[in-house]
């Protein structure tokens, strides 16, 4: 009776054991599993794209709200879901989630406790961006720099391992990524005078394996571009999750600005500040690296995505990273060799340089960006916030099209000295002088880009900028969402509206789509206070209510 006994729980365990074991090669298929979304950026390729096509451009103008789950939370959502088997795993910046997909039944929720003067230390939104799942386990960050492990089925900690001290400007908001076995993980902070870093993380212990800086120190390589001392206060953020091809086991990893923004006082090129990094997983090795903007003043961050496509150069199709970099520009790199092959502006209007020499891959900067760094005062354009910011774009493989949320507005910019103290902001520009925004003109559009020649198929303005992810389908749809709370559908071919829906507070979320039981369905969080919100000064948005919520949608049932 016993045996009988035993092999019967045996047997009722196993379905859900075989269930939760997402191993590596479950991820390296994340962006061909429609079931699921496994990925942050939906694959390994960041491309954000499904072959879904039950909801399309003929019927997405049906779509319906099915359930939506409130989060409890108050601050800007951003964070992706991950879906597994029926399951949807989200976070707000003080809990994680387990939510039931069909029904939206919370299934479990962790909270975090966090000392009362972590707030106060994150620069531009208290966040998270969500987890990352491997092997029955959730990965994710916290305020206070730590990275934690959490059992999928309960919710229950595992580990928790101290990456860096708050209290001395280090945050993390980052999603992780589980590459060759190894969680991989960036940090926030470069406002803050921080020397940033990449670490990577055994997931059964959470012993760090390795930690790769992205500020060298004077002898080691690149350490000869920073004077003095002053890479110890050199920034380069890595706040966003990189990409990662599994054919060569070669992380992609976009490092953020330089500290202070005041360019003077850190004189030379200040690797890998602005920069992708190729980096060996289960080592941290640096591959190659390209730098984007050379010694920056003017915050052009280049964490944003880093998309794996295979694009036609030359008439022959080659393997290449897409970046819609915040300086302006939209940059095709080689991503076995890190040579520059194109790089174009994708906005109006670009001021700081004009054009990017591709045999040097350097900017070809102009006298703004001359006197920027004299200390005479400028309007640069794009603006700190970039042509575009953080916000992930799509990209459509069939089409050679990113779409991608960006931004129209320029900054008054002038250095000013400033001394560093510790866990206080280190930028060494006057805030004050504000943005240049132009009068009866869209602050933002939704764009398809051709990533060779940077050139838009379409556009659709915005007054308020969109600062949502973008998800695009075999369906012919581009979904992405407004800070005034509608979750929109777009025609992939043509930029016409098709659909529209208004939720409860301002998308910054990142929108996802899989299929269960012969049902499509589309994700997306809601809630506002991103850096538009916080810093833009758009009077427009004090009515948009705060209050963060899941939003799960479908075609009607039948």
């Amino acid at each position: 009776m016993r045996r009988l006994l035993f092999g019967a729980v045996v047997a009722a365990l196993a379905p859900w054991g075989a269930a939760q074991a997402q191993t590596a090669a479950d991820l390296a298929k994340g962006q061909n599993d429609t079931k699921n979304v496994l990925n942050y950026g939906m694959g390994y390729d960041l491309q954000r794209y499904s072959k879904l096509t039950k909801i399309n451009k003929g019927n997405v103008g049906k779509l319906v709200p099915l359930w939506h789950y409130s989060l409890d939370d108050n601050r800007a959502e951003e964070s992706q879901p991950i879906v597994h088997n029926g399951i949807i795993y989200i976070t707000t910046h003080a809990a994680t989630m387990a939510v039931e997909a069909k029904s939206g039944k919370q299934l479990w929720k962790t909270k975090i406790e966090y000392p009362p003067e972590v707030p106060r230390i994150v620069c531009c939104g208290i966040i998270n961006r969500g987890v990352a799942i491997y092997d029955g386990k959730l990965f994710r960050t916290t305020l206070d720099a730590q990275v934690q492990a959490l059992d999928a089925k309960t919710g229950k900690q595992l580990w928790k391992t101290k990456a860096a001290e708050f209290k001395e400007g280090y945050s993390m908001t980052v999603a992780p990524l589980v590459a060759d076995g190894v969680v991989i993980t960036g940090m926030s902070g470069a406002e803050f005078g921080t020397r940033g870093f990449i670490d990577g993380y055994n997931p059964q212990t959470g012993e760090r394996m390795w930690r790769t800086y992205s500020v060298p120190m004077p002898g080691e390589p690149g350490g000869d571009t920073w004077p003095g001392d002053t890479a110890k206060l050199g920034g380069g953020s890595t706040w966003i999750t990189g990409s990662y091809d599994p054919e060569t086991k070669t992380v992609y990893w976009g490092i953020g600005n330089p500290g202070p923004f005041n360019a003077a006082v850190r004189k030379g090129d200040n690797l890998y500040t602005d920069s992708v990094l190729a980096l060996d997983p289960q080592t941290g090795k640096i591959k190659w690296h390209y730098q984007f903007s050379p010694n920056d003043p003017f915050d052009y961050d280049s964490v944003a995505e880093m998309v794996l496509a295979t694009i036609n150069v030359g008439g022959k199709p080659t393997k290449v990273i897409i970046n819609a970099n915040r300086n302006g520009f939209f940059y095709v790199i080689d991503r076995a060799t890190g040579k520059l092959i194109a790089a174009n502006k994708y906005i109006a209007e670009v001021n700081w340089a004009s054009g990017i020499d591709l045999k040097t891959g350097r900017p070809i900067e102009t006298d703004v960006a001359r006197k920027a760094r004299a200390g005479e005062q400028v309007e640069v354009q794009p603006s700190l916030l970039g042509g575009k910011n953080w916000q992930p774009m799509s990209y459509d493989p069939t089409k050679n099209l990113a779409f991608a949320n960006t931004l129209n507005f320029g900054l008054n910019y002038k250095s000013v000295p400033q001394e560093w103290k510790v866990g206080e902001w280190y930028l060494g520009i006057d805030l004050t002088l504000g943005f240049a925004f132009k009068p009866n003109t869209p602050r933002g559009y939704l764009k398809a880009i051709d990533p060779m020649t940077g050139k838009s198929k379409w556009q659709v303005p915005s007054d308020i900028p969109r600062f949502s992810g973008v998800l695009s389908t075999a369906g012919g749809v581009v979904f992405s969402g407004q800070l005034t709370g509608e979750f929109e559908a777009f025609d992939s071919d043509t930029g016409k509206k098709l659909w529209q829906f208004k939720t409860g507070s301002g998308i910054e979320g990142q929108p996802v789509t899989w299929e269960q039981d012969g049902v499509q369905y589309v994700a997306v969080t809601s809630g506002i206070g991103g850096v538009y919100s916080i810093f833009a000064g758009d009077e427009r948005l004090a009515a948009v209510p705060p209050g963060g919520s899941l939003w799960v949608f479908g075609l009607p049932r039948q």
